[in-house]
């Protein structure tokens, strides 16, 4: 598991973040205190990633325990790439997604990525390497790095859930393109995933009927 900011170091970055847009003073005084979302991370932590993109929370749950068991708790890659595409198909993956597991493992083996010492790279640097994988698009190593590397200052602008919750902290009738709301992010730096957290936990909540948004725009 990854190095993750912890309760004090959040609720720091949460005053700080107000202090520099007091855009964010809904959303921060709507939500409680909430954790970091952690996850494994290096090879194990994308390629998990990558299998449960697209299904619902169950069926990710299910198909990534058949691929957990399936390479005999031991999801490296060396292991994945010693099993062939059927093998992983027959674990419940698409043909897409064990192609994709394939070539994230290769990247590492070839020395492309280096999976356990990510670290040593900066934010844009490891994006760099994480896109230049198949299968590996921007949101997801912008999320990888956010949950599984524990980053702090990344953020997934083409994230519609953080989209839509930027147009109601602004006001705004209509949601920024990912062009827009990265360029918007950046007022927040150095705490942009800390911005993420608190825009997905206000936008989860009001989603759910928990908070009801005072003169919501249009």
């Amino acid at each position: 598991m990854p190095s993750v900011p912890g309760p004090e170091q959040i609720a720091a970055a949460r005053e700080a973040l107000i202090a520099l847009d007091p855009r964010l003073a809904t959303a921060h005084a709507s939500m409680p205190v909430f954790a970091w979302r952690a996850r494994t991370g290096g090879f194990e932590g994308l390629f998990r990633m990558i299998v449960e993109q697209q299904v619902s929370v169950q069926s990710a749950a299910a198909i990534w325990k058949r691929v957990f068991d399936g390479l005999g708790g031991e999801v490296t890659p060396e292991r994945t790439l010693a099993t062939d595409i059927e093998a992983l198909r027959a674990m419940g993956l698409s043909i897409q997604k064990a192609t994709y597991g394939h070539e994230i493992a290769r990247a590492h083996v070839e020395g492309r990525i280096d999976f356990d010492h990510l670290e040593r790279l900066s934010d844009e640097e490891a994006v760099a390497k994480l896109v230049a994988i198949k299968g590996v698009g921007r949101w997801t190593a912008d999320t990888f790095l956010m949950f599984c590397e524990g980053r702090t200052d990344v953020f997934p602008g083409g994230d519609i859930a953080l989209q839509e919750a930027m147009r109601w902290a602004d006001g705004s009738p209509e949601r920024p393109k990912e062009k827009a709301a990265n360029l918007r992010a950046e007022l927040w730096s150095p705490h942009r995933s800390v911005a993420a957290h608190l825009l997905w936990a206000w936008y989860g909540a009001v989603k759910r009927g928990e908070i009801v948004l005072e003169n919501p725009p249009a």
